[in-house]
């Protein structure tokens, strides 16, 4: 099961939010405690101990405590994917910034003008600071790695028969899915996944696949 973070201040604004620390907005907060009440309806039986793991950035493993997930261990392999040189922007300030339209999916961060790269610290409207950090970024393919990486951690639980349930960011979880599903990580550009909501991958007559997508 893959459940997306709740709703923070740059999710809603469009700015690339890899690596930045970005806490939950109030709705966000909300997000995720309902998002916890879909996930027992769906899964009475709940998790094993040991069967939930979140993503080491705050919004992650905050969406995965108010869902009832206090006790989950953290996979650095599902971090979000670190956007470099778009970190903090919107789509339109890179392009502008770098000359061309810019798409993450097609270019990726390292297409992107060095001069976009530093540290500064940004403001959100709820007065708190948190430090930012555009480097050169991941690829798509280097981020696929990562994804693949923790599947194969998590393998062993899932060949014994549990579920695992893993709280992380919309395009790592995406990028994720496309490693499951054994593909081209491009794939995943084409998989929507709103802040919240969650996703299932099982196999069906021994094929990896998407059992329930967005729900």
């Amino acid at each position: 099961m893959l459940l997306r973070h709740g709703q923070t201040v740059w999710s809603e604004s469009g700015q690339h939010t890899g690596r930045t620390n970005i806490p939950l907005t109030a709705v966000g907060e909300q997000q995720a405690a309902d998002a916890g009440r879909r996930l027992r309806e769906a899964f009475p039986e709940g998790f094993s101990q040991g069967c939930v793991f979140s993503s080491p950035l705050k919004r992650a493993c905050q969406t995965a405590e108010l869902a009832g997930f206090a006790d989950h261990g953290v996979l650095d392999g599902i971090a979000e994917w670190d956007y470099g040189r778009a970190e903090g922007r919107t789509r339109q300030q890179v392009s502008e910034a770098s000359g061309f339209e810019w798409d993450v999916w097609r270019d990726g961060p390292r297409s992107l003008t060095p001069t976009l790269e530093g540290d500064w610290v940004e403001t959100l409207p709820s007065g708190e600071q948190v430090p930012v950090h555009a480097g050169p970024g991941e690829t798509l393919e280097e981020a696929a790695v990562r994804a693949k990486s923790a599947i194969d951690e998590i393998t062993p639980l899932l060949k014994d028969g549990h579920n695992v349930l893993l709280v992380a960011h919309a395009h790592i979880l995406r990028i994720l899915t496309s490693q499951w599903l054994g593909v081209d990580p491009h794939f995943a550009r084409l998989l929507r996944l709103d802040t919240a909501h969650y996703s299932v991958l099982s196999v069906y007559k021994g094929d990896n696949v998407i059992e329930r997508w967005n729900a």
